[in-house]
C-alpha cells in the first residue's frame, strides 16, 4: 500500500541519516580511527588477515594474467566479510553500543 511505502521510504531516509549522523561523531571524536585499529588488530590476532592472503594467491594463480583489483576485490569480498569470526564482530558492536550510549546527547541534538 502507499502508506506502508510511504513509511518504508521515511524509515530508510531516518536510517541514512542516523548513520550519517553516527560517522561524524565517531571521526569528530577519534573513536572511529579506535575501531578500525581495534579491527586490525583483531583480525590479525585471529588469522584471518593471513587467511584473505592465501585466499588472493589462489585467485592471483587460477586468474594468471586475467586478474585485475576490481575482480579480485568482487570474489574475496563476500568471503572476506563472511569469515570474519563472530566474537570480533560482537565486540565491535558492542563497543559501537558504548559508544552511541556514551554520545546519545549528541545524536538527539542532531
Amino acid at each position: 500500500s502507499k502508506q506502508w511505502y510511504q513509511r518504508r521510504v521515511r524509515g530508510d531516509v531516518n536510517e541514512k541519516h542516523i548513520r550519517s549522523v553516527l560517522n561524524q561523531q565517531l571521526i569528530a571524536t577519534g573513536e572511529k580511527e579506535k575501531l578500525l585499529d581495534l579491527l586490525k588488530v583483531k583480525l590479525i590476532e585471529c588469522g584471518w588477515r593471513n587467511e584473505m592472503k592465501q585466499h588472493c594467491r589462489e585467485a592471483l594463480r587460477r586468474n594468471k594474467s586475467k586478474a585485475n583489483v576490481e575482480e579480485l576485490i568482487e570474489e574475496l569480498t563476500p568471503k572476506a566479510r563472511a569469515s570474519v569470526p563472530d566474537d570480533v564482530k560482537k565486540e565491535l558492536l558492542l563497543r559501537l553500543r558504548t559508544f552511541v550510549d556514551n554520545n546519545s546527547d549528541r545524536f538527539l541534538s542532531d
